[in-house]
């Protein structure tokens, strides 16, 4: 591993090791700033944990977690706004178990979650997320093949390896022809079709579709990764950081994990290609300015550069056939943001985005905060990219 990689891996590990509550023979992780508890913390941080030798509270987390799950295999994924089961929530937790299966077994649990993720398949390679978004999101079919082909390589399984192989295909079919991995082919539950690029999802994608492949081994997925990649490299600029105006969808816009992720997609790439590997390396310089204690929520920026910032989101508001209404909100959503990211704070204030909805008539799921914060959850993924990478480079 890395040197770099291992230093902020460790010094990030100790941050979140720091906010864990032994609870008798089990331990958990609550969020410092929404108090809440998520099933996919705790997935990330144990797997992180794991792949840097070990944690004496993996086995505690992990137990909490098995007391989490719901009777029909799955686990909720936890929000601010809403708790419900979720095929994607369920996937995470599923991984989470099969990178611990040596040393802490808990094999009804993930024969459980793999028959509940195999029942999410609602057409050929869709997953549905959850009942209440139903949309198909390639990012959870690859999150969901991810989970299935590696249970397939572990157990023999036939038909979760075939599974997976369909989560994949859809994901590839789906790519356009510039390697762009769209963040939701149809309308589902939504008011609006979210078929729009991505900085932060296509890092998710092709992190997830990588996962995959490293068990399926399919010659045309490889190929949809590089064309994936591809694009990620040209969204970055010379000093790191991306390209914002290229990236269409309003909640995912500066999140600070897209960094990890892209650090990821790039290590892995840089197997085959290694041009990739300066891209790595600046996703991890631009990790190691930001992140000096938990990730916060966005990537930061200073006050100087608003101005200009301002036309980047009223690019981002052009992406996509909307509505005038919709437009003016995503341009809202996005000098919120812009103002947002560059105000610093421990905890997080929402109310201006509720007024800011309120006068729009906008309804939306997510709470956004008119502050910058440390987030438990950005950080839990930059654990989880990092020290896969690490495994990554390790195998190359």
């Amino acid at each position: 591993m890395d040197g770099c990689v291992r230093a902020l891996l460790s010094r990030v590990t100790g941050e979140v090791r720091d906010l864990a509550v032994v609870d008798g023979e089990t331990a958990y992780i609550r969020d410092p700033v929404f108090g809440i508890i998520r099933n996919r913390v705790h997935a990330e941080v144990t797997k992180a944990m794991l792949r840097q030798g070990g944690d004496p509270l993996v086995g505690p987390l992990l137990d909490y977690a098995i007391g989490c799950q719901n009777p029909d295999g799955s686990w909720n994924e936890v929000h601010v706004n809403y708790n419900e089961p979720s095929a994607l929530s369920t996937a995470f937790v599923g991984d989470a178990l099969l990178e611990a299966a040596e040393r802490h077994p808990h094999e009804e649990a993930l024969q459980k979650a793999r028959d509940y993720v195999l029942a999410a398949e609602r057409s050929h390679g869709c997953f549905l997320k959850s009942r209440g978004y139903t949309a198909d999101h390639l990012n959870v079919d690859a999150s969901c093949g991810a989970f299935l082909a590696r249970y397939a390589e572990r157990y023999g399984d036939e038909i979760a390896r075939s599974a997976a192989l369909r989560a994949a295909e859809n994901v590839v079919r789906h790519q356009r022809p510039d390697g762009v991995y769209p963040y939701a082919v149809d309308k589902g539950s939504y008011p609006y079709l979210f078929d729009l690029p991505c900085v932060h999802y296509q890092g998710v994608t092709i992190y997830y579709l990588a996962k995959a492949n490293d068990v399926l081994c399919n010659d045309r997925i490889g190929e949809s990764i590089a064309k994936g990649v591809q694009w990620l490299a040209a969204a970055q600029r010379p000093d790191g950081r991306f390209d914002w105006s290229k990236s269409g969808l309003s909640f995912a816009y500066y999140l600070s994990g897209a960094y990890a992720f892209a650090l990821a997609s790039f290590v892995y790439a840089a197997r085959t290609d290694g041009r990739y590997r300066e891209n790595a390396d600046l996703c991890l310089a631009r990790l190691e300015g930001y992140v000096q204690g938990l990730a916060p929520r966005w990537e930061p920026a200073p006050w100087i550069g608003l101005a200009p910032s301002v036309a980047t989101a009223a690019k981002v508001a052009s992406l996509g056939d909307y509505p005038l209404r919709h437009r003016t909100f995503r341009f809202g959503y996005g000098v919120y943001r812009e103002i947002a990211r560059r105000r610093y704070g421990t905890t997080a204030e929402t109310r201006s985005f509720q007024v800011l909805c309120r006068l729009l008539g906008i309804r939306t799921s997510t709470v956004e905060p008119s502050n910058n914060f440390p987030d438990l959850f950005m950080t839990s993924e930059v654990l989880d990219c990092l020290s896969q990478s690490g495994v990554w480079e390790n195998h190359a």
